[in-house]
């Protein structure tokens, strides 16, 4: 089965442990804490909270950007932008257990972060998202079938989750050109019932 994993985000209605624990409630099995703007601090406190909730669900849990704090919160792994500590460095730091994804734009960045020991990669964006800042090129469909095209020509297979203003009704065409899995922040988190949203997303994948 193909992975749903959620992003942390908060809204009018629900603040970052609020959303988790709804993704988690709705099936889904992987998350991914971002709190951009908070100290490390709040971050380290929110991410130890939703290790033991995680743990309830036997989900998977990533903190974004920060090795350390997710060395001190005893959490599955972490994701890195391009402006984050090298791949190598939080391997060092975290050990082979731990999961360390990176962010691609190009073929370029995947070929790099493969060189430097990533176990997954999160490409994209697909479209326009207003959850992330500094936003590379939009991929569309096309970026993502040449991209995969690029791969398969140099033999590379790592697992590569699409990111960045993904929809319900993207996850068919997207999940057709090969990706792993697909990451979904606010188009879980706005909806109504961010729960069953959930539910109906893993139903499809």
């Amino acid at each position: 089965m193909k992975q749903l994993q959620f992003i942390t985000h908060r809204n009018e209605m629900y603040d970052y442990l609020e959303g988790a624990e709804l993704a988690l409630k709705g099936g889904c099995k992987w998350i991914q804490l971002r709190m951009k703007d908070a100290d490390k601090k709040e971050l380290l406190e929110n991410a130890v909270q939703l290790r033991k909730m995680c743990r309830e669900y036997d989900a998977v849990l990533i903190i974004d950007d920060h090795a350390d704090i997710a060395l001190q919160a005893d959490a599955d792994g972490v994701h890195l932008g391009k402006n984050d500590m090298d791949p190598v460095d939080a391997r060092k730091l975290l050990g082979q257990e731990k999961i360390i994804g990176g962010t691609a734009n190009t073929f370029d960045d995947i070929e790099i972060l493969v060189s430097k020991g990533v176990d997954y990669i999160g490409l994209g964006p697909f479209r326009f998202t207003q959850t992330k800042k500094n936003l590379s090129s939009l991929l569309g469909i096309g970026g993502y079938e040449d991209i995969f095209d690029a791969c398969r020509e140099k033999g590379i297979h790592i697992p590569i989750v699409g990111i960045g203003g993904i929809e319900y009704d993207d996850i068919p065409a997207l999940l057709s050109v090969g990706l792993s899995g697909i990451a979904m922040s606010s188009a879980i988190l706005n909806q109504e019932n961010p729960q069953r949203e959930v539910e109906r997303i893993m139903r499809l994948m």
